[in-house]
C-alpha cells in the first residue's frame, strides 16, 4: 500500500519520518510506503486521477488543504467546519476528507495538562488559526479573540467559527497587549513572526501554544517559559495529527505515538532544529 504527503514546498516535511516510524512499529514497513511529493494546486487533480487501488491515502499541506476538501466525496465535521482538509483517505471507491489538525491540537494540549480552556487568544488569521479555533471550541472555550494583522483578511476564521458554533472576536494584532487576559494564547504565526509579541504574551499569565516546531524553542516559547508559563510547541501537534492520519489510513486502531515521537525528535535534532537554550 502507498501513502504520501503532498504540498509545495515539501522537502522540509517531517511527515515521512513520522509515518515511516509508525509503519515500522506496526510491523507493516515492508508492505506500506510513505513518500513526499512536490505538488501545487494545479497538479492535484492529475495526481488524484492517477491514484489506483494501491493508494491508501494522502496527507495534504499548504497550499492544498482547501483544494483537497473540494476534491473529496465526503468530509468529516472538522473539515467542513474549518473549510480545509489535511487528509484524504481512499476507501469504498471514494475520497474521504478529514482535518486531523483539530484533533492534533486537542491531543497536544491535553497531553500537556491543558484539557480544558475557557478563554483564548489566537495570533494569526489563516487556515491554522481556523483549526485552532475549532479545537479550542471543542475544549470548552467560551470566547476566542483572533488577532490578525488585517482582521478583514481573517473573515474566513470567523466563518469557520460560526460553522463550529464558536463565538469569536476579530481584532488587529496591534492590540494584542490589551487582549491577552485569557487562559491560553495560541500563536499560529510563522517562525519569527510572533517574536515582537513575546514580552506581552509572557507577561499575560496565559499558557502558550506555538505552532512553530523548527527552530525550537521559539522566541515566544522561551519568553513564556522564562516567565513560568506552560508552553506547548508545534511538534506535539504535528505528531498527534500524523498519528490520527496513520489510524485513518491503516485502520490500526491506535498509532504507535511514542515510536513516532522518538523518530521525529531525532530527525529534528539531526536537522539542527532543536536549540540548546531552552
Amino acid at each position: 500500500m502507498r501513502a504520501a504527503v503532498l504540498g509545495s514546498p515539501i522537502a522540509h516535511s517531517l511527515s515521512p519520518v513520522l509515518h515511516g516510524a509508525a509503519y515500522a512499529a506496526l510491523g507493516i514497513a515492508g508492505e506500506w510506503s510513505y513518500t513526499a511529493v512536490e505538488c501545487d494546486e494545479a497538479g492535484l487533480g492529475g495526481f488524484l486521477a492517477g491514484c489506483g487501488p494501491e493508494w491508501a491515502g494522502l496527507s495534504l499541506t499548504m497550499p492544498l488543504k482547501k483544494a483537497a476538501l473540494a476534491a473529496a466525496d465526503t468530509a468529516d465535521a472538522a473539515s467542513r467546519e474549518v473549510g480545509a482538509a489535511n487528509t484524504l483517505v481512499f476507501a469504498d471507491g471514494g475520497r474521504h476528507a478529514y482535518n486531523t489538525d483539530v484533533a492534533g491540537i486537542v491531543r497536544a494540549l491535553g497531553e500537556a495538562g491543558l484539557g480544558e480552556v475557557r478563554s483564548a487568544a489566537v495570533l494569526g488569521g489563516g487556515a491554522t488559526a481556523a483549526s485552532a479555533v475549532a479545537a479550542l471550541h471543542r475544549m470548552g472555550a467560551e470566547s476566542v479573540t483572533v488577532l490578525a494583522r488585517d482582521p478583514a483578511r481573517a473573515a474566513g476564521v470567523a466563518e469557520a467559527a460560526g460553522r463550529a458554533g464558536a463565538r469569536v472576536e476579530l481584532a488587529p494584532l496591534a492590540e494584542a497587549e490589551r487582549r491577552l487576559g485569557v487562559d491560553l494564547v495560541a500563536s499560529t504565526l510563522p517562525a519569527g513572526a510572533a517574536d515582537a509579541w513575546a514580552p506581552a504574551v509572557a507577561a499575560s499569565g496565559a499558557a502558550v501554544f506555538d505552532v512553530v516546531y523548527s527552530p525550537w524553542p521559539s522566541v515566544l516559547a522561551r519568553a513564556a517559559r522564562a516567565a513560568g508559563r506552560g508552553v506547548v510547541g508545534g511538534f506535539p501537534m504535528l505528531l498527534h495529527q500524523a498519528a490520527v492520519q496513520v489510524e485513518l489510513m491503516t485502520g490500526c486502531g491506535r498509532a504507535p505515538v511514542e515510536a513516532m515521537r522518538a523518530a521525529g525528535e531525532a530527525e529534528l535534532e539531526r536537522r539542527g532544529a532543536l536549540r540548546d537554550s531552552w
